[in-house]
């Protein structure tokens, strides 16, 4: 059986509503909120400053860290554990690999940039929720960056392409109704910059075919360059930049 609609009643392609506001951290040199579906991330930078671990010195460049933490009851899942794990150890990484390729801190030897993503809220898509926003908040700091990036999950239910995968449909053999389902589910994290065919996020959970990742690639850059609109606009807004 394929999937022939989906279970919030969006079409396949289609995104859930998505909100982007910059400048919503006072402290910080740059921060950000984005919003996708009931997934909410907050990301805040500081820096470029000194990095006082000499061991993770660069005399040639700044370096950039990147902390991302779920709170406990974001989860749609259940209560997050608290405190540093696995999990957030690993998008923390993946997130500091995206923006590495991004940003160019040549003009600031021995420095650090240091980002923080917390989600309060989480619906699936968080990984891709929170590069969001970093991404404007970056550039809300004024961090030299090639472009903005857009990150979006797509994947596979029931041998069906979907965009922006909900809790449910990353686990829809739990919520199917029909209960007749081939039970192939895979959640595919995506990040693109606008006008360029470089991934700068691949990383996949669950089986799929080379014709339908081939597929899920393409829908997953269209989805990266409506939410690139939505990040410059949220810019515009706060600078009074008019179109």
């Amino acid at each position: 059986m394929v999937y022939k609609k989906r279970l919030d009643g969006r079409k396949f392609d289609e995104l859930r509503d998505i909100e982007a506001k910059v400048g919503v951290i006072k402290n910080a040199d740059g921060s950000a909120f984005f919003k996708i579906g009931n997934t909410h991330a907050y990301a805040s930078v500081y820096g470029p400053k000194k990095l006082y671990t000499r061991s993770m010195q660069d005399p040639k460049s700044g370096i950039i860290t990147c902390k991302y933490n779920m709170m406990p009851f974001s989860g749609a899942g259940g209560r997050v554990r608290p405190g540093g794990n696995r999990r957030s150890k690993e998008i923390s990484m993946v997130t500091e690999n995206v923006f590495k390729d991004l940003i160019d801190l040549s003009e600031y030897p021995n420095a650090v940039v240091e980002v923080y993503i917390e989600l309060p809220q989480t619906d699936a898509g968080s990984r891709c929720c929170g590069i969001c926003a970093a991404s404007l908040a970056l550039a809300d700091a004024g961090i030299p960056m090639k472009s903005l990036v857009g990150a979006i999950a797509v994947g596979l239910v029931d041998e069906k392409v979907v965009v922006d995968l909900t809790y449910e449909e990353e686990h829809y053999p739990e919520f199917a109704k029909d209960k007749i389902t081939s039970e192939h589910v895979a959640d595919i994290p995506l990040a693109f910059i606008p006008g360029s065919d470089k991934i700068f996020l691949l990383q996949m959970d669950g089986v799929i075919s080379k014709k339908s990742l081939i597929e899920a690639l393409e829908v997953g850059k269209k989805a990266a360059d409506k939410i690139f609109d939505i990040q410059v606009k949220a810019l515009k807004e706060k600078y009074n930049v008019e179109e």
